[in-house]
């Protein structure tokens, strides 16, 4: 198992170019299977590969083991020789001070976490410990919640060129076999087995059911679905970002219009691609962004009222003038 789970993991690496000589890695460790199995590969890979490993462990001061979470993670850097940054914070205050649930905020610490030790360190990438059935679970959930095809692809192997999940393509059941059979002793966040929130009931209730009813392969099965939608979303981006360039009248920061005839005249599924995507070079973003609101700006174009403007969220302004859509942000 030991080596085959390597070589899954270094044809993932391959596969989607996620890692390249010389590069500085940020890599996030929580202690528990997922995040050491990945740190544990890519420290035996970093000499083939040519790049270097930096670890970060947040400690949330949540559980009564948190401590004992992050002398695991200390201790493991120590033995191996990794240079390790580790971060105590008081999750819930901070989730109470933002206005958030915990399980957001603390995604939010870690990942400025992250951004800042990669900032100090002169680091390019940072990677997470997602694996397949991670993937899996938020397809689920995206489901739940009514996504469209975009929240259908899952977690990707590789956002922005800096984020990577080594481990994408990685089950479950084979993580922790590979700690099993490496002795590796992870820790275990026993949150992860109390139905408490809508994760966790998938990944304990919903997964486990489908499997013993329905289909026993069915992280795999799914899988295909993902790779098929993400092929056909990249064919529509491409023929969004096509139409974008040739509706295009101005583009500056914060600032952008679009030709509102050759607007309308486009199908309804890259009319709603447009219009996300004009927000997103405008603000940086699509945060907030909901159906009804891309429904609106579509009947307000269709519609050509002149002066009329519309307000998604307080961050851009759009309005339609003169046969020209104008997209005004505030950044």
């Amino acid at each position: 198992m030991i080596n085959m789970l390597k070589e899954q993991v270094l044809n993932t690496i391959k596969k989607y170019d996620l890692i390249n000589e010389n590069d500085k890695i940020i890599c996030g460790v929580s202690g528990g299977p997922d995040s050491i199995c990945m740190l544990d590969i890519l420290k035996d890979l970093k000499e083939d590969l040519k790049f270097e490993l930096i670890v970060c462990h947040v400690n949330h001061l949540i559980r009564e083991e948190a401590i004992s979470d992050e002398e695991y993670v200390v201790n493991y850097c120590k033995v191996n020789n990794i240079k390790c940054y580790v971060k105590r914070i008081d999750v819930k205050k901070y989730a109470d001070n933002n206005k958030q649930g915990t399980e957001e905020a603390g995604r939010n610490v870690r990942y400025e976490f992250f951004e800042e030790i990669l900032q100090k360190e002169g680091a390019n990438k940072i990677a997470i410990a997602h694996n397949k059935n991670d993937k899996i679970e938020t397809i689920i959930m995206n489901m739940l919640r009514g996504s469209g095809i975009s929240g259908l692809k899952g977690i990707e192997p590789k956002r922005e060129n800096k984020y990577i999940r080594p481990l994408i393509e990685t089950e479950r059941t084979s993580i922790e076999e590979y700690c099993e059979e490496k002795n590796l002793r992870p820790r275990i966040d026993k949150t992860n087995f109390i139905n408490d929130c809508t994760r966790n009931k998938i990944r304990n209730v919903v997964i486990p059911y489908i499997k013993k009813e329905f289909n026993p392969n069915i992280i795999n099965t799914m899988d295909r679905l993902s790779s098929i939608i993400e092929e056909e979303n990249r064919y529509l981006e491409k023929i969004t970002i096509d139409v974008f360039e040739k509706l295009k009248i101005k583009e500056e920061k914060g600032h952008l219009v679009l030709k509102l005839k050759e607007f309308n005249k486009q199908d309804i599924v890259i009319k709603k691609r447009l219009i996300l995507y004009a927000i997103n070079k405008t603000i940086g973003n699509v945060q907030n962004i909901e159906k009804v609101n891309i429904n609106d700006i579509i009947k307000l174009c269709e519609k050509n009222i002149g002066n009329k403007y519309l307000m998604p969220n307080k961050n851009i302004k759009i309005l339609v003038n003169k046969n020209q859509i104008f997209f005004e942000g505030k950044l």
